[in-house]
């Protein structure tokens, strides 16, 4: 009989496999993107000196209250043009898009669009 492998860990395998190709240089940070059920979290991830350097999740209390009318996908688009912002201030203007394993298409692809459109380059 065969055992079926569990989703997040074909997912992390798949993470695991992006990550040996992409990194996050001071000039160039990553944009990672972590998807739960609920919630969607993103980071602007400096690999070289190992810190992040932006974050932003549903859970952040700036956009808490405006989440009440949105769905996942909204949700993820506010994350990443939040996430932008706070790129933006801090001087980042590119980074690398890390996708986390995830397929790019709903919720992914909304935060990459957010982050587009508030003016981030990948």
């Amino acid at each position: 009989m065969f055992t079926k492998r569990d989703r997040n860990e074909v997912r992390k395998i798949r993470h695991e496999r992006v990550r040996r190709k992409i990194s996050g240089t001071p000039e160039m940070p990553r944009l990672c993107v972590y998807r739960s059920l609920k919630h969607i979290y993103v980071q602007v991830i400096d690999d070289v000196a190992g810190k992040t350097l932006v974050s932003c999740s549903t859970l952040d209390p700036q956009i808490k209250g405006q989440l009440d009318e949105l769905d996942k996908k909204g949700a993820g688009k506010l994350v990443g043009k939040t996430v932008a912002e706070r790129a933006l201030q801090a001087g980042i203007k590119q980074v690398v898009f890390d996708r986390g394993g995830y397929i790019y298409t709903g919720r992914v692809a909304e935060v990459a669009a957010g982050a587009r459109e508030a003016g981030l380059e990948f």
